[in-house]
């Protein structure tokens, strides 16, 4: 299956103090990434939560691009599913069919934002029942009614359909078996964060396994890693070392702040540091624990063979889809495109042509 590369969009440098992340966008630096990501051959870009609003700079990312699609992160239930799905269609005309929705579960409640539920597997069924009526919104054509436990509707319609058919794509990660179920249901992509080789191809495993109980194909799967390349293996395993660290000052001046509590994820982060900060070739946890851990935070590091490499064992493994992205993200996206995006590209083709090799002579 072909590979997939999605970068992420951000308004400012990221090993710039965290603090300065919700500030005013640079629309100048927005705009240069944005073409840097098209230029450099990714297919998408992640536009995530906790800075501007992730619709809006993906409708101004889009204007200044031509090809690159957005990826844009979603909290379900913050808007009523009905006007949500409104939104997305809009937005996906807007953009000429560029967007899919990336739905963001299993993170701590916001209250401030009147997100307050706390259990997990209550989170699940929340979202379960708000993409239910976001995708009927999207494909019914006459108006349904809902009754759920979180949400009830009556009369729903939306005369707007999405460019794209059947309708928006929509992701979603999480470590929970309701986060499985969900994915399973309503998914075409399910987005994990790294994790040593074994632990990646257990959760593949699950996943396929909880999809052919529910009598459905198993999702994509995506893998989010930064990427720290170096010209030598000591050179890249300093620059880690050195951006690690600027993590941990920036985290430790904003701890009172970002201190918002562990998802599935974080946790399994947690537990994958205390066997080693090191796992596999290439696998680096110390950027992941210099912020406390949380986000896909977790790096390959190493010339740019060696993430290659890395990078096609779990594509063996069943990842089509890379969530790449660096912390010095502009020269980063850059580097990616000259040194790992077309080197997996093309080691992805001659795999393809030898298993259609292998299945021509078989039959």
């Amino acid at each position: 299956m072909a590979v997939e590369f999605v970068g992420g969009l951000f308004p400012r440098n990221q090993l710039a103090p965290r603090g300065a992340y919700g500030q005013k966008p640079d629309l100048n630096y927005l705009r240069d990434l944005a073409r840097a990501h098209e230029h450099a051959g990714f297919d998408r870009v992640l536009i995530a939560n906790g800075g501007p609003d992730p619709a809006v700079l993906a409708a101004y990312a889009a204007s200044q691009t031509e090809r690159l699609g957005f990826m844009i992160a979603h909290r379900p239930g913050l808007v009523a599913p009905t006007v949500a799905a409104r939104a997305f269609a809009t937005l996906d005309h807007v953009t000429g069919g560029r967007i899919r929705l990336h739905a963001i579960t299993g993170h701590a409640a916001e209250p401030e934002h009147g997100d307050t539920l706390t259990d997990k597997n209550d989170r699940y069924a929340q979202a379960d029942e708000y993409l239910d009526i976001v995708r009927r919104s999207w494909t019914e054509d006459a108006p349904f009614d809902y009754e759920g436990k979180y949400f009830r509707v009556k009369g729903a319609f939306s005369a707007l359909k999405p460019l794209q058919k059947p309708h928006v794509p929509i992701s979603l990660g999480g470590s929970s078996d309701a986060a499985y179920r969900v994915a399973v249901k309503h998914t075409d992509l399910y987005a994990l964060w790294a994790e040593p080789l074994v632990d990646i191809k257990a959760r593949i495993d699950k996943l396929k396994a909880i999809a052919a109980e529910a009598g459905v194909a198993a999702p994509r799967v995506s893998l989010s890693v930064r990427l720290i390349i170096g010209e030598t293996e000591d050179l890249a395993w300093a620059k880690a070392k050195d951006i690690a660290a600027t993590l941990k000052r920036n985290h430790d001046a904003n701890v009172a702040r970002i201190d918002r509590g562990h998802s599935g994820g974080a946790q399994r982060q947690v537990d994958v540091a205390e066997r080693g900060e090191v796992h596999d070739r290439a696998l680096y946890y110390g950027t992941s624990s210099a912020i406390g851990f949380g986000t896909d935070s977790t790096s390959l590091v190493g010339t740019p063979d060696t993430i290659v490499e890395s990078l096609l064992a779990y594509y063996d493994l069943g990842v089509t889809t890379f969530l790449n992205r660096g912390y010095d993200p502009l020269y980063d996206a850059i580097d990616y495109g000259r040194w790992i995006i077309p080197a997996v590209r093309e080691a992805v083709a001659r795999r393809e042509q030898d298993a259609a090799r292998r299945a021509s002579a078989a039959a």
